[in-house]
């Protein structure tokens, strides 16, 4: 995807204050019993969003699959990483991808994965923008030290970033309720498939 050049400093601080992925699913999982999610909007669409959101890692963390290739690629890695990821309870991709990077990660003992809030961390977002806009998740692959950036994925796989844009520029008498539908029913059918082959080749550039 395209993110604009990065404008803010990644610190320690942020990432020992920044959550794993157990944390986050458990955060997202209190809010909604307080029929609350993340951020400050609480209404019931974003409530509803959330409880899919729910439903949907659930079932990617029992049925997420990892490719041989992309299992080769995280498992050659030798210098510990941060990979840092941006989002929000409540964001449909955010579901639908982080469940698969968290099982990644996982694979490699020297990979550090952190979740951060989009709306807690405006000034790293706004490094993070994607065509100017502040879409998530982000994924950000750096040095142990945070001296270097590796790699940058996210929003989304790049077929559906484009059928994004596309659909901005003519909707063709889709409604917004039809086309998230229609990307709900991509991820499903895709299986995590764009997004290991992304991956793949984004490890693949830090061995």
């Amino acid at each position: 995807m395209m993110q604009e050049s990065q404008t803010f400093q990644i610190t320690t601080e942020l990432i020992e204050n920044a959550q794993t992925y157990s944390e986050y699913r458990e955060m997202i999982d209190q809010l909604l019993a307080e029929n609350k999610t993340t951020g400050t909007n609480h209404d019931a669409g974003y409530l509803d969003y959330t409880k899919m959101n729910i439903q949907r890692m659930n079932r990617w963390d029992k049925t997420a699959k990892i490719s041989s290739e992309l299992e080769k690629a995280i498992v050659s890695v030798i210098q510990p990483q941060i990979w840092l990821v941006i989002t929000e309870g409540w964001c449909g991709d955010a579901a639908q991808n982080l469940p698969f990077i968290a099982k990644v990660a996982a694979l490699n003992p020297l990979i550090e994965l952190k979740f951060v809030l989009r709306d807690e961390n405006p000034d790293l977002m706004e490094g993070y923008l994607t065509y100017g806009a502040k879409s998530i998740p982000i994924l950000i692959a750096l040095t142990k030290d945070l001296s270097k950036e590796l790699f940058v994925w996210g929003p989304r796989p790049e077929f559906l970033q484009n059928r994004m844009k596309a659909y901005k520029i003519d909707p063709q008498n889709i409604t917004q309720h039809e086309y998230v539908d229609g990307t709900h029913l991509w991820y499903a059918r895709d299986k995590n498939i764009s997004i290991a082959e992304e991956l793949t080749k984004l490890i693949s550039t830090t061995l």
